[in-house]
């Protein structure tokens, strides 16, 4: 099984929660699968007309605001709203008002007959108050919603129960060459919508075939806040790197009229990969000592979607102390998150959580844990007639006239042929992919036209792999 829809990523602008723009990746969408869902699931941010619909106190969002024009300085009332992403109006008014009574802040000038368009400025006692609110914590950006609405929020967008069927499995896989035996084994997996344990030898596609379930699983795209409030304590959850925005990002509005609640941003439901720079740290509340405040873990990060643990056993802990840490998530559908004063806090898990490794599973995990993983698949070498396939579809992406003797040349000198090699190689899908890369690459060296000659292929199979005695 092998990829060849070669998409080419593009990016997108975003703002991080503390003003700084990053690039975020954004890979072409699969064709919409809303057919696979078999319940209506829309939610959406709900509208705020009073400073009291945010769930937050007055003070907690003076505080915000004089921290936002401590660090910018002089600023109009939009300006401020636009960053921390509440409406002047019936709300954030509120708070400038209660400042300006306390001589915390000073109008400067007024820019239109609306207050949200007056010049605001910190005073001296403004700036003291905002040092004191940065001992607290240093968080600046969108205003946090109350931890309770997100949990209902992500409760709410994970209703639906995915139920895939063979035609529509086939239609997401149509770039690789798999299976239906794979297919048959892939299928069921994906409505179990739990978890999944892939394995086998390298270069066989088991990430490709996570990714493509991703697109499955993750479906229609959802609504998460920038940011949630643990009393007093913010964790940071949107994240530029590992969340992609949808690409329609308009502004949504209630029956009456209102905009509903900027505080969330809609974005494609997460695929979120890590590797071997896993640890178990990683998978709780990270505290940035320096400006106080959360970012919350990968498995938040990645609710309502897919988390892919890959190259799963070469992580800088035991496996089965990793292992240990998804039971009662795997089990119960809720994780428990720790705050730095030792409260724990529960999160709802719904998320795809799928394990890929090359190493062989019983020297990484025991039969306990194999029996909470739902779907063991193992990804295995392809087949003399899928290499073949492979081989041909390559040719042809990447302009290279195929030929049957030159295959049969490279088979059996690279490997069929043991004496030369000391055993037989096994034939992997990602194979004819990087011979035919090196192929051209020596091609253009020697300027001579790429073709599937035994000088070409000689030479880029010694430069890709190494002898196997």
């Amino acid at each position: 099984m092998s990829d060849f829809s070669n998409p080419k990523p593009g990016t997108g602008q975003i703002r991080s929660l503390s003003g700084q723009r990053q690039q975020s990746p954004a890979p072409a969408a699969p064709p919409p699968m809303q057919d696979l869902l078999e319940e209506d699931n829309e939610w959406s941010p709900p509208p705020l007309t009073a400073l009291e619909d945010t769930g937050l106190n007055l003070l907690a969002v003076a505080d915000l605001i004089l921290k936002v024009l401590y660090f910018g300085g002089y600023m109009t009332g939009f300006a401020v709203c636009e960053i921390i992403k509440l409406p002047f109006t019936g709300v954030a008014e509120k708070a400038f008002t209660f400042l300006k009574r306390e001589k915390f802040i000073e109008v400067q000038a007024g820019g239109g007959y609306n207050e949200a368009s007056y010049q605001y400025l910190i005073t001296q006692k403004g700036s003291e108050k905002a040092r004191e609110a940065m001992e607290r914590s240093q968080y600046a950006g969108p205003a946090p919603v109350p931890v309770s609405q997100y949990v209902e929020a992500i409760r709410m967008q994970n209703r639906k129960k995915i139920s895939v069927r063979r035609r529509d499995l086939r239609r997401v896989m149509e770039n690789l060459v798999i299976s239906d035996e794979m297919l048959d084994k892939i299928g069921p997996a994906v409505n179990g919508g739990r978890s999944i344990f892939l394995y086998g030898p390298p270069g066989n596609g088991k990430t490709t075939i996570a990714e493509k379930v991703g697109r499955i699983v993750l479906g229609d795209d959802m609504w998460i806040p920038y940011a949630f409030d643990v009393d007093g304590q913010i964790v940071q959850v949107y994240d530029g790197i590992n969340h992609e925005l949808a690409p329609v990002q308009e502004k949504v509005k209630h029956a009456t009229g209102v905009v509903a609640d900027q505080r969330w941003v809609r974005i494609k439901r997460p695929m979120i990969m890590v590797g071997g720079e896993l640890t178990l740290e990683g998978l709780d509340l990270v505290y940035d000592p320096i400006n106080k405040f959360y970012e919350a873990p990968f498995q938040v990060k990645a609710n309502g979607g897919m988390f892919l643990i890959d190259d799963f056993g070469r992580q800088q802990v035991r496996p089965q102390d990793l292992l240990n840490r998804w039971i009662v998530p795997l089990e119960k559908a809720v994780d428990f998150l720790t705050l730095n004063n030792g409260r724990k806090i529960e999160m709802p898990f719904f998320v795809m959580i799928v394990f890929s490794t090359n190493l062989e599973p019983k020297h990484l995990v025991d039969d306990a844990f194999l029996r909470r993983i739902r779907y063991k698949i193992e990804v295995g070498n392809p087949s003399a007639d899928q290499f073949r396939e492979i081989f041909k579809i390559m040719c042809r992406i990447k302009g290279v006239p195929y030929d049957d003797q030159g295959l049969a040349y490279l088979l059996k000198e690279w490997y069929l042929n043991k004496e030369k090699e000391g055993r037989f190689r096994d034939m992997r899908m990602v194979h004819p992919r990087d011979l035919i890369s090196q192929l051209l690459d020596i091609a253009a060296y020697l300027e001579v036209s790429p073709t599937l000659s035994k000088d070409l292929l000689d030479r880029a199979a010694a430069s890709y792999f190494v002898k196997l005695s």
